[in-house]
């Protein structure tokens, strides 16, 4: 049991960064699915515009918008998951700040921010080699939500991070 907990602790330490203490949440939809990252990872939320296109960039890659004489690229999170890009009265996009780089990213809406406790996480299960999860940190469980736990970082590893680098410049 103790073992156990040590694991779902190393989850929500993953979850939150070095802030388990606020372990803080934004949650937000992509269709029927709920997602989460680290609160702390977010800079703002605006409403959907349309973005800049960037010739050759990938399909996930919606374009690029002057945020404050920042140049932000704008990822679509739905097409990203493999969803056909559609767009409601609710998408918003979410800026984040991921250390050296500003990323925007497409999301259906914002639900809440909610406090994960240790208890509330399980580890991500796991699908075989069909389906990649190293992105996904674990699973949160808050009364009859589920919320899927991305490490927003990870997920746009270096490689990806190069390639969206290369695309907007």
């Amino acid at each position: 049991m103790e073992a156990e907990a040590a694991v779902l602790s190393n989850v929500l330490q993953d979850a939150v960064g070095d802030h388990v203490g606020e372990g803080e949440i934004l949650t937000f939809t992509l269709g029927k699915e709920e997602y989460g990252i680290d609160i702390l990872k977010v800079q703002e939320i605006r409403g959907y515009e349309v973005a800049t296109h960037i010739a050759n960039a990938p399909e996930y890659i919606k374009g690029v918008v002057n945020l404050r004489g920042v140049i932000v690229p704008i990822i679509d999170m739905r097409v990203k998951f493999g969803l056909p890009a559609t767009y409601v009265e609710t998408t918003v996009v979410i800026i984040l700040n991921l250390g050296k780089q500003v990323i925007g990213i497409v999301v259906d809406g914002v639900s809440d921010v909610i406090q994960l406790k240790p208890d509330q996480v399980k580890p991500a299960p796991e699908f075989g080699s069909s389906f990649d999860t190293r992105y996904i940190q674990g699973v949160g469980a808050v009364d009859e939500r589920m919320i899927i736990l991305v490490d927003i970082e990870r997920f746009f590893s270096s490689d990806e991070m190069r390639l969206i680098q290369s695309s907007v410049r």
